[in-house]
């Protein structure tokens, strides 16, 4: 029987683990930390999670649906999910299956006659696996960029924020408006001294709550069709919003939907009270003085850098991924062409695509591993497919913008369609 190894214990890992366990076939897993939930684990040493955060999805669409959250909370916070982790672990037996404490520092490719990986980690021996799934998620690496000048108080990542305290009495300047850097914005307000944040693009703000409802539990149905639900969505969301222009936001200068929204209205309500102030993209530092590109400036005491996250697999050369610019360019997010044995769950962004979206992820894998066992020519029939055809299409007529956070984007109904048309192929 074949043997696969798991990296990383957080929603991709334990997907992973699950789908593979379920098919009866065997498999290892490797987690740097204590124990499961991995970002979600705020005790995490490698977490990136921050006191204040919750889900920006709501829970029935995120849940792994055979094991639906204890739970009546809309957007839970990340104690919560580190519990429902906890406890979708041990109703499977997941946790006797990983190997913690174990950070994975080298993946050699093995050329003999059984090929498969090496797997090196740390306080544990080599061990051979005919194959290795990597599901060590994509918000570990900040994404810190440089700026002309040197500022001489602190500069820090948003990875490094974990409680408002940090922030108590300073002047502090947030670059950057995703999800996170608007959590943060949020928190300073009733902690800092003063808060801005310098953007260099507009963003569509999305409420938490339409009609009544969690905004991604409406049009559950058939999905419209891109431009339809774009000019359809606009006219809601300005009804339900306003235009964030008139706070200072630039005009977006893309549709919405074709890069991640920000779920977060609140921040609008503080800029409506007056509490920050949103400012231009930077031009250069000055010790605490911050230079705008048009010609204003700002002291500061404090600057988080709220720029995302780089994607990094950094046990394994890169040419085994093929990676392509910012991420490896792999059929379905999952399989490199090659089929050199190297395997990711969890490389995936989506607006709703949740954890069960992940979880349909390792049941394709699973399904595809299952059939080099037990169905060798279906296996064979797929690889082929994959490598003679051209691949689906899963931006669901989405022009998504050209940024590194979104070389790995996909649309979720597009997305889950092309997997279980990949899954029925494999079961035919």
């Amino acid at each position: 029987m074949n043997r696969y190894a798991v990296i990383g214990a957080g929603p991709s890992g334990l997907a992973a683990a699950r789908a593979l366990q379920q098919q009866g076939i065997a498999v290892e897993g490797y987690e740097a930390s204590a124990g499961v939930g991995g970002l979600w684990d705020i005790d995490n040493p490698r977490s990136t999670m921050y006191s204040s955060a919750h889900l920006i999805s709501s829970r029935t669409t995120t849940e792994f649906r055979e094991f639906p959250m204890a739970s009546d909370v809309d957007y839970p916070g990340h104690r919560v999910l580190k519990s429902y982790f906890d406890a979708y672990a041990d109703e499977f037996g997941l946790r006797a299956l990983f190997r913690f404490h174990t950070k994975v520092t080298q993946l050699d490719r093995l050329t003999g006659p059984e090929g498969g990986w090496m797997l090196h980690a740390e306080g544990a021996p080599a061990r051979r696996y005919d194959g290795v799934i990597l599901a060590n998620g994509t918000l570990a690496t900040p994404n810190a960029p440089s700026f002309p000048g040197s500022f001489s108080g602190e500069i820090t990542h948003t990875s490094g924020y974990k409680r408002p305290e940090q922030l108590g009495g300073r002047r502090v300047l947030i670059i950057g408006a995703g999800n996170s850097g608007c959590d943060i914005a949020v928190d300073a307000v009733h902690h800092a001294a003063s808060v801005d944040m310098s953007v260099r693009r507009g963003y569509y703000f999305v409420p938490r709550y339409v009609f009544g409802r969690p905004s991604d539990t409406l049009n559950q149905g058939r999905p419209l069709p891109a431009r339809l639900k774009q000019l359809i969505d606009t006219r809601v969301l300005r009804a339900f919003t306003g235009d964030p222009v008139r706070f200072g936001f630039p005009k977006p200068d893309y549709r919405i939907y074709e890069s991640h929204p920000i779920v977060n209205t609140m921040i609008l309500n503080h800029l409506g009270q007056g509490d920050l102030r949103i400012r231009p993209d930077i031009e250069r530092f000055d010790g605490d003085t911050v230079h705008f590109r048009d010609g204003s400036s700002g002291e500061y005491d404090l600057i988080l850098l709220a720029t995302g996250y780089s994607l990094d697999y950094p046990f394994v050369a890169r040419e085994h991924l093929h990676w392509e610019g910012a991420s490896p360019r792999l059929f379905l997010n999952i399989f490199p062409p090659s089929f050199n044995g190297l395997y990711v769950v969890g490389m995936i962004e989506a607006s709703g695509i949740g954890w069960q979206g992940r979880y349909e992820q390792a049941e394709l894998l699973a399904a595809y591993l299952a059939a080099v066992e037990h169905a060798p020519k279906a296996a064979e029939a797929f690889r082929a497919r994959v490598t003679g055809r051209p691949w689906p299409d899963t931006t669901g007529g989405y022009r998504y913008l050209g940024l590194d956070r979104m070389s790995y984007y996909v649309n979720k109904d597009a997305y889950r369609s092309a997997v279980r048309t990949a899954i029925r192929s494999l079961e035919a």
